[in-house]
C-alpha cells in the first residue's frame, strides 16, 4: 500500500505532530469523504511507501531520519504571493529546506510542483519565464524533476474568480509557457515533466506519471495497480487527508471550498486522536485496510 499525505490537505504543514503520533501508535484512521460513516483503519506495517504532498516540507524534515518507511516527496512551489497563497511560508525556507530533504532521502526522491501555472495581468508568462528560471539555477544538483501543470476551474477557482482575475490559456500560451520551462530546465538539468495535465511532449516536457509504477517499483520491490479514478498513469494511492482543513487558503485550491469549514475542521482536530479531524463515533463502522 502506498499512503498519499495528502491530496486532500497539507498534513506535514499543519498536522505534522498528529502524524507523528500516528505513527508511534501505528494506525491511522481515515474518514471515507463519501460515506462518512465508513473509516478505514490503516496499519502502517501494512504501508510500502509514503508519499509526502505539501507545500512546507519544514515541519517534518527533522523527523525525517527516523522514519523507516521509504519517502517521496512532492513539494508544491509556486511564484505566487499572498494575494494567491495567504499562508504559504517564505519560499526561500522552503527551498532550504527541499536541499536538505534532497540530502537525506536522495535526489531522485524529491519532485517539485511548479502547479498551477495560471495567468492574469500580474502573473504573465514573462512573469513565470524569470521565476521559473531563478527556480531551476537555485535547485539544480538538488532536484531531478520539477512537474508543472495548468490551473483548472474547480469549484474555490470559480468563487474567487473576481480575486484571481485569470486570463483563458490559449493552446499558444501554454505552447509558449511549455517551450520555455523545457529549455530552462535542460539547462540546468532538470527534466520537466508534465502527469495529469496530458501530453506536452511535442514541447519537449516529458510525459511521465507522478508516481509510476516502475518507480514504485523501484522503491518497494512490489507492482502496484493504476489509479483508476484518474486518467493518468500513476500507481493507486491511498489518502489519510481530510478536505477542508488546509490553512494555506490558496485562491486556486481544489481541495478546500469552503473557509469556514477549515476553520472549524481545524477546531476540531485533535493531535491525539486516530482521525486527522474529529473522534470516532459509536456508529462509525471501522474496517482494517490492507491495500
Amino acid at each position: 500500500m502506498i499512503l498519499n499525505i495528502s491530496g486532500r490537505t497539507d498534513i506535514i504543514a499543519f498536522y505534522t505532530p498528529w502524524l507523528l503520533n500516528r505513527f508511534k501508535e501505528g494506525f491511522v484512521d481515515v474518514r471515507n469523504p463519501f460515506y462518512p460513516k465508513k473509516i478505514s483503519r490503516i496499519f502502517f506495517n501494512d504501508v510500502d511507501l509514503l508519499v509526502f504532498c505539501t507545500k512546507n516540507p519544514l515541519p517534518i524534515l527533522f523527523y525525517l531520519s527516523k522514519i523507516k518507511i521509504p519517502i517521496v516527496f512532492q513539494i508544491t512551489l509556486t511564484p505566487y504571493l499572498n494575494d494567491i497563497e495567504p499562508n504559504v511560508p517564505n519560499k526561500k525556507k522552503i527551498i532550504d529546506g527541499i536541499k536538505k530533504i534532497s540530502n537525506i532521502i536522495g535526489i531522485e526522491n524529491v519532485f517539485v510542483r511548479y502547479d498551477p501555472i495560471l495567468l492574469n495581468s500580474k502573473y504573465t508568462i514573462e512573469y513565470h519565464q524569470k521565476a521559473f528560471e531563478k527556480l531551476c539555477k537555485i535547485l539544480k544538483g538538488h532536484v531531478k524533476h520539477i512537474i508543472i501543470s495548468f490551473v483548472d476551474k474547480y469549484k474555490n477557482v470559480l468563487k474567487n474568480k473576481n480575486n484571481l482575475n485569470l486570463y483563458d490559456l490559449t493552446k499558444s500560451d501554454i505552447k509558449k509557457i511549455a517551450l520555455l520551462f523545457s529549455k530552462i530546465g535542460k539547462e540546468n538539468d532538470i527534466i520537466i515533466q508534465s502527469c495529469y495535465e496530458g501530453d506536452l511532449s511535442n514541447y519537449g516536457i516529458a510525459f511521465e506519471p507522478c508516481i509510476s509504477k516502475k518507480y514504485a517499483y523501484t522503491l518497494t520491490g512490489k507492482k502496484y495497480l493504476k489509479w483508476n479514478s484518474r486518467n493518468c498513469g500513476c500507481v493507486s494511492l491511498v489518502d489519510i487527508g481530510t478536505y477542508n482543513s488546509c490553512n494555506h487558503l490558496c485562491k486556486y485550491c481544489y481541495a478546500n471550498y469552503d473557509e469556514k469549514k477549515v476553520k472549524g475542521n481545524q477546531l476540531n482536530h485533535d493531535v491525539n486522536s486516530t482521525l486527522l479531524i474529529g473522534q470516532i463515533q459509536k456508529d462509525d463502522e471501522i474496517k482494517v485496510r490492507i491495500k
